[in-house]
């Protein structure tokens, strides 16, 4: 039997978080745990974890609003999640392109607008559930137009071999569709490597430099 996803959400919309109870409610493989109107709450609800070493994770993954009343700052409430071992879907009712990426580097694992079905919603907590992250058109929308120092800037054969590479070629591979040596290939494929992590975004293996490619937006297949 497949494991059940948990799931918590974070926002203070009352109605928000009555409806979600609903909405959820009879979705197989998925199981609303909580909802809280901020981080604090929730993070204070988790059940402390049996050995006392470190925080518990509140559940598999947390759907968290984009800006809450309480002050807090997104970037911070993603990290505190991730530390106590979730996963976040950054959900928000409008598309706040400087927001959203920001939100993603901060290591949210996805972007949805509260007006997507049902269907959207699940789709992207399994996706993030499973680890492949959750990838929509408002958060490639954000990403396309993201000028911040963040996003590295590419030249179109660095950024092909990204692409081949990243979705699954080998680097031979990659080369030959180019029209390359392999030795090429890997000369743009390092540059690329370089650029990421000066951008202060590393990625080091090929699923790393898939994530970063998808980030900013690029069709990763």
């Amino acid at each position: 039997m497949a494991a059940v996803i948990s799931v918590a959400v974070v926002d203070d919309d009352r109605m928000l978080l009555d409806g979600m109870a609903s909405w959820l409610g009879g979705v197989p493989g998925i199981r609303l745990v909580a909802v809280s109107t901020t981080v604090d709450g929730l993070l204070a609800a988790a059940p402390a974890p049996r050995d006392g070493a470190g925080a518990a994770a509140p559940c598999d993954v947390v759907l968290l609003d984009l800006r809450l009343r309480d002050g807090s700052l997104p970037r911070d409430n993603i990290r505190r999640l991730l530390g106590a071992g979730s996963r976040v879907l950054v959900i928000s009712t409008v598309p706040d392109r400087a927001r959203v990426v920001e939100a993603l580097r901060a290591g949210a694992d996805g972007y949805l607008t509260k007006d997507n079905d049902l269907s959207t919603l699940v789709a992207a907590v399994e996706d993030i559930a499973a680890g492949r992250g959750a990838h929509s058109p408002e958060l490639a929308f954000a990403w396309a137009h993201d000028t911040g120092p963040e996003r590295p800037r590419l030249s179109p054969r660095e950024e092909q071999i990204l692409l081949d590479y990243a979705s699954g070629m080998t680097l031979h591979s990659a080369a030959r569709r180019a029209g390359i040596s392999a030795a090429t290939a890997k000369d743009y494929l390092d540059r690329v490597k370089t650029k990421y992590r000066q951008a202060g975004r590393p990625a080091h293996t090929k699923i790393e430099l898939a994530r970063r490619a998808r980030e900013d937006g690029l069709d990763v297949y």
